[in-house]
């Protein structure tokens, strides 16, 4: 049984930040290649940053309603751990990829959307829902949901964490980790380093905590 908690520091879009966030402790980072976004980062920079972090970084790229193609061609040449899909895509068009498939999910009328059973994922972020957006809106995510689906499936938990809540998000949610953007930032895409160093330290604290240390 896993201990550890693990801590994605999302919406990274440059060397420094994500320099900073591995040297603090954060397990995976993430970095928003959807346009629209406001930490968005193409994937030509992406890759020149990957270049100058270590070996043992695990990277995640996040897609929003890209193809199938073009995910895998991005991921090959950033060298991604892992992929997040985001958006509306389908599940057959991700099945059986040569990396691990992070599903967002969301809850709309109480309910997984999309249901987590349909896809081929390693596993699941639970963000919040809201409309035209996806993801690092500063809303918080609907805890008591999210309790019910990291009993089920393998789940981080997003949405609106930030220093002040995220002991209680995980006494409240026991998710396999946490994932954090906009909470840790002074502004989108730019990160306060003294957030995250924070951030990190209290939810790792809280293995500390389950080891009774």
């Amino acid at each position: 049984m896993q201990e550890k908690m693990l801590v994605k520091i999302c919406g990274l879009t440059n060397l420094d930040d994500a320099r900073a966030a591995l040297d603090l402790g954060a397990d995976f980072l993430g970095f928003i290649l959807y346009e629209k976004s406001a930490r968005y980062i193409p994937w030509t920079r992406l890759r020149q940053i990957q270049d100058k972090l270590p070996a043992s970084a695990r990277s995640v790229g996040i897609f929003v309603n890209a193809p199938r193609k073009k995910v895998l061609k991005i991921a090959e040449e950033c060298g991604l751990y892992a992929i997040q899909i985001h958006g509306r895509e389908l599940p057959e068009e991700f099945a059986a990829v040569p990396l691990p498939v992070w599903r967002a999910v969301f809850f709309r009328h109480g309910r997984p959307d999309p249901f987590p059973e349909t896809w081929e994922a390693e596993r699941y972020l639970i963000d919040a829902s809201a409309e035209g957006n996806y993801g690092g809106t500063g809303i918080v995510a609907d805890w008591t949901k999210a309790a019910e689906f990291c009993r089920k499936w393998p789940a981080m938990l997003a949405g609106g964490l930030t220093v002040e809540n995220i002991a209680a998000a995980i006494r409240r949610v026991r998710p396999l980790g946490v994932d954090v953007a906009s909470g840790v930032e002074q502004e989108p895409g730019q990160k306060n380093h003294r957030k995250m160093e924070l951030f990190i330290r209290l939810a790792k604290d809280f293995s500390n905590e389950r080891e009774g240390k």
